[in-house]
């Protein structure tokens, strides 16, 4: 080896072709990027110069691993898992020389593309369509890695996509005792939909039954949220508000459906759905009979609505 190799290190994991190269060299040095504890080397700062040593680096952008690169050194490395790869990726288009559009972004900003994603994946689970259910998940990927991204430059408190990570790996495992420690078993479903409220509320340290509700979300989804909290509290239906308007009916609604079981909001997107598919086909069986969909009346539109 006359100018040196360099290996990429993800994680703590080194490439499988690496270890022949590492076991016949006697300069194994740690760049600036990585931990040089974890494997037992010293730090490149201590070599004697970057001639023929074999250098164990993050990233090829890290100084001297860029150095050596350019002098013509080997490069080994594995390949990123996509996942991996798509957090590079998104680093990459936020880094001076990216995309000034992605760099221009902030949490504020994309809040409407994370709205949009979010029903195109609906859309996509509803339609059964395995392909766009596939893209759709990774728009919404995109937005947990954009926003963790955006996170990861807030100069008070930063924090990026492992630490995103890290804390609901912490949160699936604390809110599973019975999986992962010696917690009481659970055996049905309804047993860990309530164990995992009481886990909850002593994280949180909640001073309601009613916070960390998302009020952002849409009114019936709300709705039912509300009607769900507070049938576990054991919140009686009489305390629902009473009004004769259409909100405060709509709420009743929404809320005893949830707490029956029902999806308030699935259901009547359901039924839109439906509704919008008669009206398509009533508009298609009207231009069949020679009549512009537009010019019906009542009665044309009950002669064209499709049969139940």
């Amino acid at each position: 080896m006359s100018t040196g190799v360099v290996v990429i290190v993800r994680g703590a994991t080194l490439p499988a072709a690496a270890l022949k190269i590492l076991r016949d060299s006697p300069a194994v040095y740690a760049a600036t990027d990585i931990d040089a504890s974890v494997f037992g080397v010293p730090a490149v700062t201590e070599a004697p110069s970057l001639k023929d040593i074999v250098l164990l680096a993050g990233s090829r952008d890290e100084p001297a691993a860029s150095l050596l690169i350019a002098t013509g050194s080997e490069i080994v490395e594995t390949p990123a898992p996509p996942l991996v790869e798509a957090a590079e990726v998104m680093d990459r288009l936020r880094s001076p020389g990216g995309c000034p559009w992605d760099a221009a972004q902030t949490h504020d900003s994309l809040r409407q593309y994370l709205v949009e994603e979010t029903y195109e994946l609906l859309d996509a689970i509803e339609s059964g369509d395995r392909e766009a259910l596939r893209e759709e998940l990774g728009d919404v990927l995109l937005q947990v890695l954009f926003h963790a991204r955006v996170a990861a430059e807030d100069p008070g408190d930063p924090f990026d996509i492992d630490d995103v990570a890290a804390a609901l790996v912490a949160k699936l495992v604390g809110r599973h005792p019975h999986v992962f420690a010696d917690g009481d078993r659970v055996h049905t479903v309804e047993h860990q939909n309530v164990r995992w409220e009481e886990l909850k509320q002593q994280e949180k340290r909640r001073q309601s039954i009613v916070d960390g509700v998302a009020l952002g979300q849409p009114a019936v989804a709300l709705a039912g949220k509300l009607g769900q909290r507070s049938g576990r509290a054991g919140i009686p239906l009489d305390l629902f508000p009473a009004e004769s308007g259409a909100a405060a009916q709509l709420f009743r609604i929404a809320a005893t459906a949830r707490r029956a079981g029902i999806d308030p909001e699935g259901e009547l997107r359901a039924v839109a759905k439906q509704f919008a598919e008669d009206v398509r086909a009533a508009e298609q069986a009207a231009r069949e009979a020679g009549l512009e969909p537009t010019t019906l009346e009542a009665d044309g539109w009950r002669k064209f609505w499709p049969a139940r």
